[in-house]
C-alpha cells in the first residue's frame, strides 16, 4: 500500500483504541525497551537519547512510561527532546529533565517552555533515537504524518546512531511508495517484540 492510504487507515485504527489500551500496549513497549536496554549493556553507558513526547489525542505510543522508569533505574542516561520550527522545518533538540516545564504547540506536541534559553544539543551527541509513527514495514519503511521532520533530522544523525521506532501495531508486509529521502529505522518495537533490520 501507499503511504496515503496507511496514514489514514492507521489514524483510523490508532483512534478506535481505547485510552486503556493505549496505556497497555505502551507498558509492553516500555518493558521491552527496557529489557533491549539491559541486554545489550545500553543501559550502563551514559548515552542520550532522543524521544518523541506522546500527542494524546492522537493516542501515541506513551513515551512517559519510558521516561519515567529511566529516571529511576537508570540515571547516567539522559534525555533529548525537540521543539519544532515551523519556518525552517526542521527540529531542534534540548535536554529533557524531571522538571522541564513543556507547553503544547500547535500540533499538540508537548515542548519545553524555556528551551531557548538553553543551549540546542547537536545531532552528533545523541546515540540513539525514539521514533514517532503511524505504520512501519518488514523492511524497517515507516509513515508518519507526512511533514518529513524526523526524516531530515535522522539523516543528521551520527551514522552509528540506533534508530528505533515504536508502534502501536505490528508491521505491514511493505510500504511501495518509499522515496530516497525516506530514512530506513534500525528496529521498531511493538508490544509483542522487537523487530530489527539490519
Amino acid at each position: 500500500m501507499n503511504k496515503v492510504d496507511l496514514r489514514r487507515e492507521f489514524l483510523t485504527r490508532r483512534k478506535t483504541l481505547s485510552l486503556d489500551e493505549v496505556n497497555h500496549r505502551s507498558q509492553a513497549i516500555a518493558q521491552l525497551f527496557l529489557d533491549f536496554l539491559t541486554q545489550n549493556g545500553l543501559a550502563f553507558n551514559p548515552l542520550l537519547i532522543h524521544t518523541f513526547l506522546p500527542i494524546q489525542k492522537q493516542h501515541e505510543v506513551d513515551t512517559w512510561l519510558i521516561i519515567n522508569s529511566i529516571w529511576q533505574q537508570f540515571p547516567q542516561l539522559k534525555f533529548t527532546v525537540s521543539v519544532t520550527d515551523i519556518t525552517s522545518n526542521q527540529l531542534t533538540h534540548y535536554p529533557l529533565y524531571a522538571d522541564t516545564r513543556l507547553q503544547k504547540n500547535r500540533w499538540d506536541i508537548p515542548e519545553p517552555i524555556d528551551a531557548t534559553q538553553q543551549s540546542a544539543i547537536d545531532n552528533q551527541l545523541i546515540d540513539l533515537v525514539l521514533v514517532p509513527l503511524l505504520v512501519f514495514d518488514k523492511r524497517g519503511h515507516r509513515v508518519g504524518y507526512g511533514g518529513g521532520y524526523y526524516d531530515r533530522f535522522l539523516a543528521d544523525c551520527r551514522p552509528d546512531c540506533l534508530t528505533m521506532g515504536l508502534s502501536l501495531f505490528d508491521p505491514v508486509e511493505q510500504i511501495d511508495d518509499i522515496e530516497l529521502t525516506d530514512i530506513r529505522l534500525d528496529a521498531c518495537l511493538t508490544p509483542k517484540q522487537l523487530f530489527s533490520f539490519n
